[in-house]
């Protein structure tokens, strides 16, 4: 039995988003294979996902400089406890599920603020004289991301989503990386149920395997 984590960042209703209608399509023909594996959600909007903010760093120098978790102040301890609950959670994952739109070239700045909470040095990564070591390696971790954006930017220097979130995921260790990208939608709206439908076709056929 395996444990999957899918991450939603969306604020429309599922049954007008294009990434989240993919995505459910993804999950329910995941779980036709996998009916034991378990599921755990998170909708990024909805559960307030911690900053890192001056509270956090603060905490995290005086715990680096010896002191004690317990010695911290009240602020410092909820919320580094808030952040060290999602990398346990993260890290405890064997499959992850990330479904985002594009926004302004890149995904909503909600799901950097959760990448801040998981990528955690001594949790995901180290820092070693040969440089930052993903501490995820090895351990036969998969990622999909299921993308939307109204134009056509995958594989361009201009898209600062799938690229970046693959390069995070190698970065902690997790280098089986799947992106699955619906673009194009608003440029060609008469194309639209083709283009989502492939983006259906590939989730279904995906789910199958991962």
């Amino acid at each position: 039995m395996a444990t999957l984590l899918y991450v939603t960042c969306n604020l429309k209703p599922a049954e007008v988003s294009r990434s989240l209608s993919v995505g459910k399509e993804f999950l329910d023909e995941y779980l036709k294979h996998n009916p034991d594996d378990e599921v755990h959600f998170l909708d990024l909007y909805r559960d307030n996902i911690q900053r890192i903010d001056a509270d956090v760093l603060s905490g995290w120098g005086k715990m680096r400089n010896g002191e004690s978790f317990a010695s911290l102040s009240a602020d410092e301890q909820r919320k580094i406890s808030r952040i060290t609950r999602h990398a346990d959670q993260f890290v405890a994952a064997d499959k992850y599920v990330f479904v985002t739109p594009m926004f302004n070239l890149g995904f909503p700045a909600e799901l950097k603020t959760y990448i801040d909470n998981v990528c955690v040095v001594g949790k995901t990564f180290v820092y070693t004289e040969a440089g930052a070591q993903g501490l995820l390696r090895g351990r036969g971790k998969k990622c999909l991301h299921i993308h939307s954006n109204g134009g056509f930017h995958f594989g361009k220097a201009e898209d600062h989503s799938v690229p970046y979130l693959r390069e995070i995921m190698n970065f902690m260790g997790i280098d089986d990386f799947h992106p699955i990208v619906i673009e194009g939608v608003d440029a060609f709206p008469d194309r639209a149920n083709e283009i989502q439908e492939l983006a259906r076709n590939q989730a279904v056929e995906l789910a199958k395997d991962f």
